[in-house]
């Protein structure tokens, strides 16, 4: 039996998944806009555009989402 690696999420981007699962957190988590994340990353030496955290925010949002959901504590039933 042979196993494969899948390949990241992230493969092929340019920006580490760090940096984008990053951004795309604090977009959500904050309801920050756009510009307001360009600033913040560029604050912090990372170059990227509005439009390009737009994009990540698209594509990866929906599975933030659902990994967040998926991870929150369940209230007790008593």
């Amino acid at each position: 039996m042979v196993m494969t690696k899948s390949k990241s999420l992230y493969h092929g981007r340019r920006f580490p998944a760090e940096v984008i699962g990053c951004a795309v957190r604090l977009y959500f988590r904050f309801q920050l806009s756009l510009r307001d994340m360009e600033e913040l990353l560029l604050e912090r030496g990372i170059t990227v555009t509005y439009e390009t955290i737009r994009r990540w925010c698209d594509k990866f949002g929906r599975g933030f989402g659902h990994r967040v959901k998926a991870a929150r504590a369940r209230p007790a039933m008593y």
